[in-house]
């Protein structure tokens, strides 16, 4: 088979910086090609165009293009020329875009198009409970109206986003996958009361409950230390810096305990991660985090929100503590008793692993989608 990603973001280092999104889809190209398949890689909106090729992933580069008029049309268009250029000279069998922003919205592909949900802009205005464009929603509606096939990261996406546009298609379910071997527990040893946060410092993902939580936390434990790793972002509701708004609500005396590394590189955030004793993922809107498979999969014990998905990634009181982010004594006496306890710790974040490995390692995860993919060339 040959399958071809129509994505915003990839992770490598002549392209623009990707997220979550893209090392989803780095972690599944990757598994594809390892079980023998052809995957080309599209990815739209970068710095320049270019072509080349990533272990054995063939990579499109595709600048931004300006347009004067009429350009959410206009550049779907020409992605759609483009695109369908090279499914016919590269005999490309299926397809695949992620559903944020509905950009595949008028596109139509010389082969079957399948849209893997991560969380369209409607299901996470849902989540957060803010207004949506409606520019927005009508180019998701129409993008998953016209997909040949859907499949979501989690159930709790799946069904959440039947709802939300009302579908009747059929939503196929398969996870996110990790490379348990690139992720695995570190020989460095955690650092005693040392918390980590990793992710967008950004509301949605709880970061501004967080304040509240340490300040229980820190007056009971004065040497403990939150750790935050990640990109600053304008708050929606107040246009103001994420990471101001949290040191404004942590007590004075606590901010001495609280260190913001920015954005740092992938193997320097595993090393974050090795450190850590604790990892708090408090997040108000997910479809199935990378994040959280990444620290489980390095034996590490976590606090996480309780939240929909939480339950098909987490198993509450084994790998970790499911807590809702706004319960802050409740969270917090989670993390104290993680960081009072090593060998609580240790067994959760033993098991945590095994977790990954059962359900989200690559090996497991890339037979479900060549199982997908055939369907749909079958068909």
């Amino acid at each position: 088979m040959h399958i071809a990603f129509l994505t915003p973001e990839y992770p490598h280092a002549q392209l623009n910086r990707s997220g979550g999104l893209g090392t989803s889809i780095k972690n599944l190209a990757s598994s594809l090609v390892q079980a023998g398949e052809r995957v080309t890689v599209f990815v739209y909106s970068q710095a320049e165009d270019r072509v080349f090729e990533d272990q054995r992933i063939k990579i499109h580069s595709i600048a931004k293009r300006k347009y004067s008029f009429a350009g959410w049309y206009l550049h779907r268009k020409f992605l759609q020329r483009y695109i369908n250029k090279f499914i016919l000279l590269e005999n490309i069998d299926i397809v695949e875009a992620p559903d944020w922003t509905g950009i595949t919205a008028l596109m139509r592909f010389k082969c079957p198009l399948v849209i893997r949900l991560h969380g369209t802009d409607a299901y996470f205005c849902h989540l957060e409970q803010r207004k949506q464009k409606t520019k927005n929603r009508w180019f998701e509606h129409q993008a998953l109206k016209n997909a040949d096939h859907i499949l979501a990261v989690s159930a709790f996406t799946a069904k959440l986003t039947k709802q939300i546009f009302g579908l009747e298609k059929e939503i196929g379910v398969i996870p996110n996958s990790i490379n348990v071997e690139a992720f695995q527990p570190a020989e460095v040893l955690p650092e005693e009361g040392r918390i980590l946060y990793f992710g967008t410092i950004i509301r949605k993902k709880g970061v501004l409950e967080l304040t509240q939580i340490c300040n229980l936390v820190f007056t009971a434990h004065k040497e403990a230390k939150l750790i935050l790793v990640g990109t600053d972002v304008i708050d929606i509701f107040t246009g103001r810096s994420t990471q101001e708004l949290f040191l404004e609500a942590l007590k004075p005396e606590f901010h001495k305990q609280v260190e913001f590394m920015g954005v740092l590189p992938y193997t320097e955030v595993q090393h974050q991660l090795a450190k850590a004793s604790v990892v708090v993922l408090p997040s108000f809107a997910e479809a199935l985090p990378m994040t959280w498979i990444e620290a489980m999969a390095m034996e590490k014990a976590l606090v996480t929100s309780d939240i929909g998905w939480a339950n098909e990634v987490m198993i509450d009181g084994e790998t970790g503590y499911t807590v809702n982010p706004k319960e802050h004594q409740q969270f917090a006496d989670s993390i104290q008793e993680l960081l009072e306890n090593s060998n609580l710790r240790s067994s959760m974040g033993k098991k945590a692993r095994a977790h990954v490995k059962l359900k989200f390692a690559t090996a497991v995860v890339v037979e479900q989608n060549l199982a997908f993919y055939k369907t749909v060339i079958n068909e």
